[in-house]
């Protein structure tokens, strides 16, 4: 089975991202995905025969349009998500604006804006299509999330590395998926030792 085909069957296997891709879709908002630690969890788990992770405390929906790009329209449509399910955690992103957040040129798309995220791995969006199929937007491809590798990024490679090594840290990813091999611009990669 493809990569492609292998995300959409394990995102479908879990009424709750379902759930929460349906709710997304009801906003009806132009260029949106269910991005980032919403997708790549759900792989990892799966990928090291765990029980799936607690949803992210900030459940990341980014989206895109040029002529909504303010924080206040993003805050509305965060309160709209809770207010149609208060359990969850969102953090909804216009990409059109969030740029210049992160001293980057303008993003083009959604997918666009997902090439400046910190790794490859992250750099993935689901959405339900209006057939209820599963789209993936994976401007790096998927390789790399399925492959259990960290990779930076190139902006995170050289004038934001230290923002990706500190991502790195903090996230503390391998003492939860213990097969992951983190690499480190300008060192050979590393990987977390198995218990004994």
């Amino acid at each position: 089975m493809a990569l492609l085909e292998q995300l959409q069957a394990m995102i479908a296997a879990y009424n709750e991202r379902m759930h929460v891709l349906r709710l997304v879709r009801e906003l009806d908002l132009p260029d949106c995905w269910v991005a980032a630690g919403f997708v790549r969890c759900c792989v990892w788990d799966h990928l090291h025969q765990r029980s799936p992770s607690p949803m992210p405390h900030d459940i990341d929906v980014i989206w895109y349009d040029p002529s909504k790009a303010t924080q206040a329209h993003d805050a509305m449509l965060e309160s709209s998500l809770i207010a149609r399910d208060g359990t969850l955690g969102w953090s909804v992103k216009n990409q059109a604006r969030m740029h210049e957040r992160n001293a980057d040129l303008p993003y083009l798309t959604a997918s666009d804006a997902m090439r400046y995220w910190p790794e490859t791995a992250t750099a993935v969006g689901v959405r339900l299509n209006d057939l209820a199929g599963i789209d993936i937007a994976a401007p790096f491809g998927l390789h790399d999330l399925f492959d259990l590798v960290v990779r930076p990024t190139e902006r995170f490679l050289t004038a934001k590395q230290s923002v990706y090594a500190g991502r790195v840290r903090g996230k503390n990813w391998q003492g939860t998926w213990p097969k992951l091999r983190i690499e480190f611009p300008g060192a050979a990669s590393c990987r977390a030792l198995e218990p004994d």
